[in-house]
């Protein structure tokens, strides 16, 4: 699995598996997949209520805790420095690990200051319980103030990306400064995969619409984390590596949310 090296130094694989709104067997079914496919990157939240049997799961595989890419988040109504030190705690003691590899703030709080969430976030980081820290969901102006807050590198701001919902200036602001942009829901939710213009891409190099949006966005130097409940969706996020769009193609792409 190819990687990015993030501003922490820590190294983050290049797809990972989202969890939301796996829960339960099914969970744990889709993790024994994935992990069997070669996924290590695993994204995860407070919010998701699945740490419980992503934990309980990976104590009983034979991976290596240093083997894998844990991202977690706090969630938007526990951003306070209470709720988040306590969080953090209930985080790791779900997922049976002593440390996540990226913590996140799941969204901005329209109410807590953002002083507060960091002066959290910098005890956790300093205590190793978080490797990398990062945002997810911020504006540009919002990861102003979370650089100017943060005593570790913000690494990363997770948002949503695909070719009906671009973020050009927040992904350019991230991208002067070395921050990685994860992209969420990489794949419009299946909502654009019907577009003729992905089609004719993907006829182009006998692939999919789907692998069409996800290379897309690695091209344009973003993470994915697409969302699979199947081995066969599962194979096919992986199948980014080995062809590439034409810069033709990628301009077509683009133009598709400036229609």
């Amino acid at each position: 699995m190819e990687s990015m090296r993030l501003l922490s130094g820590n190294e983050m694989p290049v797809v990972g598996l989202g969890t939301w709104p796996l829960k339960g067997d099914q969970c744990k079914k889709v993790l024994k997949e994935a992990l069997g496919l070669g996924y290590t990157h695993i994204d995860t939240a407070w919010i998701y209520d699945n740490h419980r049997e992503i934990g309980e799961y990976l104590q009983d595989t034979q991976v290596s805790r240093g083997d894998l890419f844990i991202t977690s988040k706090i969630g938007k109504d526990y951003v306070s420095y209470d709720d988040t030190m306590v969080q953090i705690d209930e985080i790791l003691t779900d997922l049976q690990m002593d440390y996540v590899d990226l913590l996140l703030i799941h969204w901005p709080s329209d109410s807590v200051p953002m002083e507060e969430t960091f002066r959290a976030f910098n005890e956790i980081h300093a205590a190793g319980k978080a490797l990398s820290v990062g945002v997810s969901n911020f504006s540009v102006d919002q990861m102003e103030q979370a650089n100017a807050l943060s005593n570790a590198p913000v690494c990363v701001n997770q948002i949503k990306y695909h070719p009906s919902h671009e973020q050009r200036e927040v992904l350019h602001w991230c991208q002067q400064r070395d921050t990685i942009v994860t992209a969420y829901s990489p794949l419009g939710k299946d909502r654009i995969l019907d577009d003729p213009i992905l089609g004719e891409i993907a006829g182009n190099h006998e692939k999919t619409a789907a692998h069409v949006c996800l290379k897309w966005l690695r091209q344009l130097g973003m993470i994915v984390i697409p969302k699979a409940s199947s081995r066969e969706h599962l194979e096919a996020n992986l199948e980014v590596f080995d062809w590439n769009l034409s810069e033709e193609e990628m301009s077509r792409i683009s133009a598709m949310y400036d229609a």
